[in-house]
């Protein structure tokens, strides 16, 4: 069973992020505050659940969660600020968007920076933040957070999926699969690509195509 929260006697939001390692495709950061005490059996990190259970649980956490928003960094922005950074941003804004304010955030993972309350423009400290490596499989808001950016992000993808057929991203989602890189052989990129990133998988970077 998945702990409720890591900050006692605080209200906490749970953050993840789906889409880091595409070659295509915003990437996508969700962040989640649940009712104190709250359980569910069924929450795991997204990549432990089938596609089916995760669409199940985003309506059962949408409607459960005292708030929950998410938040998109646009491949553009990914090649200007690299993943990580917007990694990080995507999850500052979906933390932006919430209509209940965090006392204290909990990050998947081992990297964050310091979240300043939009109004503050940092005339305050910073929202007390933990980063947890495998938070998703330990943490329920952390959890419910990678449902939601997995499948909002797969909803994108599958809308692009029918602009660009040929890359197959109603499937890969812009992972870099053999039939993806194929299609980037075949066809050059689209707009959605990561300019900054292997496409081939060759060693090269990308810009000349």
């Amino acid at each position: 069973m998945l702990a409720s929260h890591y900050y006692e006697g605080l209200v906490e939001a749970g953050c993840d992020e789906a889409g880091r390692g595409c070659l295509a495709g915003s990437v996508y950061a969700a962040a989640v505050i649940l009712p104190p005490d709250y359980q569910n059996e069924l929450l795991n990190d997204s990549k432990q659940l089938t596609e089916h259970r995760r669409y199940q649980l985003r309506d059962v956490i949408q409607h459960d969660a005292v708030a929950w928003a998410v938040g998109i960094v646009t491949p553009e922005e990914i090649d200007h600020i690299n993943i990580l950074n917007a990694s990080i941003l995507a999850m500052h804004r979906a933390l932006d968007q919430l209509t209940v304010r965090p006392e204290a955030i909990i990050v998947d993972g081992n990297r964050f920076k310091p979240y300043y309350e939009p109004s503050t423009l940092h005339a305050q400290p910073s929202t007390p933040h933990t980063c947890i490596v495998k938070g998703d499989a330990k943490y329920l808001s952390i959890a419910a957070a990678s449902v939601l950016a997995k499948t909002y992000r797969d909803d994108y993808m599958n809308h692009l999926a029918e602009e660009y057929p040929q890359y197959d991203w109603q499937s890969n989602k812009g992972y870099p699969t053999k039939k993806h890189r194929d299609a980037i052989r075949q066809y050059g990129i689209t707009p959605y690509h990561r300019r900054s990133y292997n496409l081939l998988g060759d060693g090269q970077l990308s810009f000349d195509f």
